[in-house]
């Protein structure tokens, strides 16, 4: 017959082991709950605010997209209000958190008021800044003249650099700011017909490397995107018209085909995640290779 105080202590370890067990469980259940949590925040846009420029149509539609899957609340302007009250129709059906507004960049007055706006909607926060809007008129270098050029810098390039400083106290304000410049691989490497573009595109990438530094004790980061041509982009259009040039393009890409606007609006949703929180100063070419492209030109037949 078993001894009764052995029983007793039997049973007491009985239920310190059921104890332990129990807390172990627990506390391995709550490690998996913040685990999924943290993974979660690395991968969502929740909670985060967001402005497109030029984004009703092209890459810059779908970067709102990109964006709005991810959970942000976007405003976006054009220039074009046809496309913007379509766009802003569809994003409703879809369910995304999207307002917006009419804004020629080019005009300075116009953008000031653009961020007047965006601080009152987003009660004086911005998480992203993507600087999306360019215009492309293809010419000789000899035949630009001087309306030329002021267009398109101040459309190119200037509008981004008045953006990027008019959204810094909003951006500094959030505790989490990204801003995205959507250059080119002409301001890369050099491009036909295209010299005041192609210079505003590197003028961009240099301008995300210096905020990247100066704005870096904010918690602002700055990179730049620079796409290949892209189907169903007004910046293509002016190049595909010769059917040689295109073919000779996509000879030299080593992927063999022109970008699509989502491949470029990925990166730049990632750029902007909270899991890319280590990236800034980068120009990052989304571009089939056409950059790296040495002596692999293969005509095809």
């Amino acid at each position: 017959m078993l001894n009764v105080s052995i029983l007793r202590n039997v049973t007491s370890y009985v239920r310190i082991f059921d104890s332990l067990r129990l807390y172990m469980l627990c506390d391995l259940w709550s490690f998996l709950l913040t685990t999924k949590q943290n993974m979660d925040n690395r991968w969502s846009l929740e909670g985060m605010t967001a402005l497109v420029t030029g984004g009703a149509s092209g890459i810059g539609h779908a970067i709102v997209e990109e964006l709005a899957s991810f959970g942000a609340r976007i405003h976006v302007f054009d220039i074009s209000e046809t496309l913007l009250n379509q766009s802003l129709s569809e994003w409703e059906k879809k369910g995304f958190q999207v307002s917006g507004s009419i804004c020629d960049v080019s005009s300075r007055p116009e953008r000031e008021t653009l961020m007047q706006t965006v601080s009152a909607i987003f009660d004086g926060k911005l998480s992203i800044l993507v600087n999306n809007v360019a215009v492309v008129h293809t010419k000789p270098t000899t035949e630009y003249d001087a309306n030329d050029f002021s267009f398109q810098i101040s459309t190119n390039l200037e509008s981004a650099y008045h953006l990027s400083q008019l959204s810094h106290p909003l951006l500094k304000a959030s505790g989490f700011g990204s801003i995205v410049m959507i250059s080119s691989v002409g301001g890369v490497v050099s491009m036909c017909c295209g010299s005041i573009y192609s210079l505003a595109k590197g003028a961009l990438n240099q301008l995300a490397k210096n905020l990247a530094c100066e704005w870096a004790r904010d918690g602002i980061r700055i990179n730049s995107v620079a796409p290949n041509f892209v189907n169903k982009t007004t910046m293509a259009k002016p190049f595909f018209k010769d059917a040689d040039y295109e073919k000779s393009l996509l000879n030299r890409t080593p992927l063999g085909r022109a970008g699509e606007p989502n491949e470029v609006a990925s990166l730049v949703a990632f750029l902007c995640l909270p899991a890319a929180s280590y990236i800034t100063g980068q120009t990052i070419c989304v571009d089939g290779g056409l950059t790296v492209n040495g002596f692999s030109y293969q005509p095809k037949a």
